[in-house]
C-alpha cells in the first residue's frame, strides 16, 4: 500500500475531484473534503475517506478537521487546496459583502487550511528524513498573471494566492516540504456554470447588482465570453490531474525534478504568462529612467 496520503479540499467537483480520482488510481490514500461530504459519494465508493470541511472555519475548528483527517491513515503527506469560486461583475457592481465572501473562501480559506496542515506535513517530511516527500498545492490560475473586466475580483484572489504560495514555499522548504501553486488555463469543468446562490456547486456567481451602464462594454463582453467558454474550455482536467500528481509526488513526467513553485498548465495559460512577462519587461525598459531617478545619490 502507498505511504502517500492526500488531504483535498473542494473535492466534490473540478480539480479537487480529478486529483482525488488520479491519486486513488495510483493506489494513494485520499481524505476528500467538501462543505457537504454527502456530495462525495463517488469518491467514497472509489475508496476515499470523506470529511465535511468548511475552509472558512476558525482556526480551532480547522485544526480539529486536519487532526481528524490525519487520524484516518496516521498521517497527511500531501495537501491540495482546491476550494474556490468566481465572482463575476464589475468592481462597481459588487458589494463589500460579496467581495469579502469571495476573499474569505479563495484567499483566507487557502491560508487557513495551509496553516492547519503545516504541522502534519512537517511531521510527514520528518519521518521521510526531509527528502521532500511531503507537499502542499494551492490554486491560482491564468488570472494570477492578468486581470480584466468583470473578473477583477476573482483574478485578484488568484494573484493573492500565488503571492502567498511563493512565501510559503520558502517557509516550509527547509523542512523538506514542497509547495506549489497550480496556475491552469481554461479547463473543462463545471466551474463556469452559472450558480443560483443555493451553495454547494455554485462556482460562478454573478454580483447581485448589474448596472445598465456596462451594457455594450468590455464587462458585458467578458460575461458573454464566459458563457461561450462554459463546457468548451480547451484544457482537460483529467490530464491536468495527472500532471499535478506527477509534480507533487516527483514521479512520472516530474521524476527526478524539483517541484516548481508555480506550475502553469495549458497552452492558453502559457501564452498569457509569456505575454505578461514580455509586456512587463517592455514597461520596465520604457520607464527605467524615471524609476532610477528616485534613488539617493551614491
Amino acid at each position: 500500500m502507498s505511504d502517500i496520503v492526500w488531504f483535498i479540499t473542494g473535492a466534490s467537483s473540478g480539480f479537487g475531484e480529478a486529483i482525488a480520482n488520479e491519486a486513488l488510481r495510483r493506489g494513494h490514500k485520499v481524505v476528500a473534503s467538501a462543505r457537504d461530504s454527502s456530495k462525495l459519494g463517488n469518491l467514497k465508493a472509489a475508496g476515499a475517506a470523506v470529511l465535511d470541511v468548511d475552509v472558512t472555519s476558525d482556526d480551532e475548528v480547522l485544526a480539529g478537521k486536519l487532526a481528524a483527517a490525519a487520524a484516518v491513515y496516521g498521517r497527511i503527506t500531501h495537501v491540495a487546496n482546491c476550494a474556490g469560486y468566481i465572482l463575476e461583475g464589475a468592481i462597481e457592481e459588487a458589494s463589500a459583502r460579496e467581495v469579502a465572501a469571495l476573499f474569505n473562501t479563495n484567499v483566507l480559506g487557502t491560508f487557513n487550511v495551509s496553516r492547519a496542515a503545516a504541522k502534519h506535513l512537517r511531521a510527514a517530511a520528518s519521518e521521510a528524513g526531509g527528502r521532500h516527500q511531503a507537499a502542499l498545492a494551492t490554486f491560482g490560475s491564468l488570472g494570477s498573471w492578468g486581470s480584466g473586466p468583470a473578473v477583477a475580483h476573482y483574478c485578484s484572489t488568484k494573484w493573492a494566492v500565488s503571492g502567498m504560495t511563493e512565501g510559503l514555499a520558502e517557509e516550509l522548504g527547509p523542512f523538506g516540504i514542497d509547495v506549489c501553486v497550480v496556475e491552469p488555463g481554461y479547463t473543462r469543468t463545471g466551474f463556469l456554470v452559472q450558480g443560483n446562490g443555493t451553495g454547494g456547486g455554485d462556482h460562478r456567481m454573478a454580483t447581485a447588482r448589474q448596472l445598465d451602464v456596462y451594457d455594450g462594454t468590455a464587462v458585458a463582453a467578458t460575461r458573454g465570453a464566459l458563457n461561450a467558454y462554459n463546457r468548451n474550455q480547451p484544457g482537460d482536467v483529467d490530464k491536468c490531474a495527472v500532471a499535478i500528481v506527477d509534480v507533487l509526488t516527483r514521479s512520472g513526467a516530474a521524476e527526478g525534478r524539483p517541484v516548481p513553485v508555480r506550475l502553469v498548465l495549458g497552452t492558453d495559460a502559457l501564452a498569457v504568462v509569456r505575454d505578461k512577462c514580455a509586456k512587463t519587461l517592455a514597461l520596465l525598459d520604457e520607464w527605467e529612467a524615471v524609476s532610477a531617478s528616485t534613488m539617493f545619490a551614491a
